[in-house]
């Protein structure tokens, strides 16, 4: 598909297991439901679509080809579309993300994905480092309740934090 735009939506470890009830994310239906709205206007407006799926060792949660590990259905890849492998939270960190967003001429990117204080930190800042103009999806974002903080609390903490290095928009904002 030609792009002319630069840009280029990143879904980050948007997977099965981040679903499950026994632990689930914060808000996740309705992080689907941005997401999914993100997915459909990249597509229509023929920006690239590129899922970054984490793996881990053999045994743990996000093993490699088991259920939890696979993209999550509903706003799983569409044919040809690019899926980054990644075992480490920051997604360029030994991977080819860089080179396949340099392939397709990116220079914007726009960030949705869990977890927003580990894995859509660690990708987001890196991006900004190597020179993306980097836009984090403020409501397209999402993680855990920990260390005594509300998943909600620890999102809002974050997007001030985004602001530092990147455009923070809802959804609602974001032109492709």
């Amino acid at each position: 598909m030609q792009m002319s735009s630069g840009t280029a939506l990143l879904v980050i470890d948007v997977q099965e297991g981040m679903f499950v009830p026994e632990y689930p994310v914060f808000d996740g239906e309705a992080l689907l439901d941005k997401i999914q709205g993100l997915i459909t206007e990249a597509r229509s407006s023929g920006v690239p679509v590129v899922y970054i799926q984490h793996n881990e060792e053999p045994g743990e949660q996000l093993e490699p080809n088991s259920f939890a590990w696979q993209i999550q259905s509903r706003i799983a890849p569409a044919k040809g579309e690019i899926v980054v492998q990644k075992f480490t939270p920051d997604g360029f960190h030994e991977t080819d993300l860089q080179e396949k967003l340099s392939s397709l001429g990116v220079q914007r990117l726009i960030v949705s994905g869990i977890q927003t204080d580990m894995c859509v930190e660690a990708t987001s800042k890196r991006a900004g480092q190597l020179g993306y103009e980097v836009v984090v999806v403020e409501d397209a974002h999402t993680t855990y309740d920990q260390g005594g903080k509300s998943a909600r609390e620890i999102i809002e903490e974050y997007n001030g934090m985004f602001r530092d290095f990147a455009m923070v928009q809802p959804a609602a904002a974001i032109a492709f």
